[in-house]
């Protein structure tokens, strides 16, 4: 299978800060893979540095066998990145259905496909973003990236700060967008166990640096390198 995302030895950080030091993996099409690590070990700069909203030193980003290392975060949405910011990024002001069109692009994710996967935004269609509940604007944010059309999509901490049953209605929404879809995702998440389930392969980042690279459930049964790396034992 083709991948779609390859960091080789990626070396990049904010100034004249290094935060990642040769950060190396790869993702698969239609294959998720949880980016994983305690906090301010640098799995938001990988994200980030993807998008091309980081200094980089160096190493390669690759996208579909295209280097995109020294592409703007505008050409590299063009090439296929989608990305869902911890911040969310909604624009409070426009209507739920607004924002899913502002910056669509043609492709399988239209505002129907997108009321689709997430119902709640269809009967919330004429709500302004501000208007939302919080899981409301998790559901819009990753709605406005797929219609995008991405090849990718990026998502950091999307269930940070919501009720469990949003949290469970979400993670099911990203297994249908990766299995059924056949989209590639990396997910930066906290709570590893809930994220692993769902993912096909972790890597665990400690200090800018990769500690841990394989897969989900390999790393879901091994409760030395989850204590070591995360702080926790088999369950959460």
């Amino acid at each position: 299978m083709t991948d779609v995302l390859t960091l080789e030895n990626l070396t990049a950080g904010y100034g004249r800060a290094v935060v990642l030091q040769k950060v190396s993996f790869n993702l698969e099409q239609g294959k998720a893979l949880a980016l994983l690590g305690r906090n301010g070990v640098g799995k938001t700069t990988t994200l980030n540095s993807i998008v091309g909203l980081t200094r980089y030193h160096s190493g390669r980003v690759m996208l579909n066998g295209q280097d995109i290392s020294r592409l703007s975060p505008e050409r590299r949405v063009e090439a296929g990145v989608g990305w869902v910011p911890q911040e969310r990024g909604i624009f409070r002001s426009l209507t739920v259905e607004e924002n899913i069109t502002a910056s669509a692009r043609p492709g399988r994710w239209t505002l129907e496909a997108v009321y689709d996967l997430f119902p709640r935004l269809r009967e919330r269609r004429q709500n302004f973003g501000n208007q939302l509940s919080g899981g409301e604007q998790q559901m819009l944010s990753i709605g406005r990236a797929l219609a995008l059309n991405p090849k990718i999509l990026l998502l950091d901490e999307p269930t940070e700060g919501l009720a469990p049953i949003i949290v469970e209605e979400l993670l099911a929404s990203i297994r249908r967008i990766v299995r059924e879809e056949g989209m590639a995702a990396i997910i930066v998440e906290q709570h590893a166990q809930q994220i692993l389930a769902i993912t096909d392969s972790a890597v665990i980042l400690d200090r800018g640096a990769v500690a841990f690279c394989g897969e989900s459930a390999a790393l879901s049964a091994d409760k030395a390198t989850l204590g070591r790396f995360l702080g926790i034992g088999g369950e959460e």
